[in-house]
């Protein structure tokens, strides 16, 4: 997988699958077209952090700030920088080639993709979300922030999961 080219070693992780019964290259077209504005939890989820709108598309996530760190038939891969624990978020704007060495003390690097693997007669889709932080304090800021907002985050990357599947289905 090509996140263990950008983050091999992390602090804090989860993961989600689900098998859905199509060939992968519908469950990637699928993917590439959802939109989470079709769920209202996480719709929801989304406004509670104070994330616009655009938000929900794969372009607006760029447009926030996450980095397209790969795009390969069985992988799509995002990475963002920041300090989310903060209100702001923190933002720290970074291109792919330079996602891996970042290193400024006081901040968290998230990794973000999608695995396409055939399973099967169908697919296997997973997400998996890896963070790592570059110092202690960042550390035990993102830990407090992860425990109240961890959760969440994999309501929503389940709900993902369902709505690429839901996108099949018709």
């Amino acid at each position: 997988m090509r996140i263990d080219e950008f983050l091999p070693v992390y602090d804090f992780a989860n993961s989600h699958e689900l098998e859905i019964d199509a060939p992968p290259t519908a469950v990637r077209r699928a993917l590439l077209e959802v939109n989470l504005t079709d769920d209202v939890i996480v719709r929801t989820l989304f406004r509670l952090r104070g994330l616009p709108r655009r938000s929900t598309t794969w372009a607006g996530l760029e447009q926030l700030g996450f980095v397209r760190l790969a795009n390969d038939p069985g992988e799509l891969l995002f990475g963002l920088i920041g300090r989310f624990w903060t209100v702001t978020g923190g933002l720290v704007e970074v291109d792919a080639a330079h996602f891996t060495e970042y290193a400024e003390p006081g901040y968290a690097k998230t990794a973000w993709n999608f695995t396409i693997e055939p399973a099967g007669t169908g697919t296997l889709l997973g997400t998996r979300t890896r963070v790592v932080c570059t110092d202690d304090s960042a550390r035990t800021r993102f830990r407090r922030y992860w425990r109240v907002v961890g959760p969440f985050s994999g309501v929503i990357r389940r709900r993902m999961l369902k709505l690429v599947k839901r996108g099949l289905d018709g």
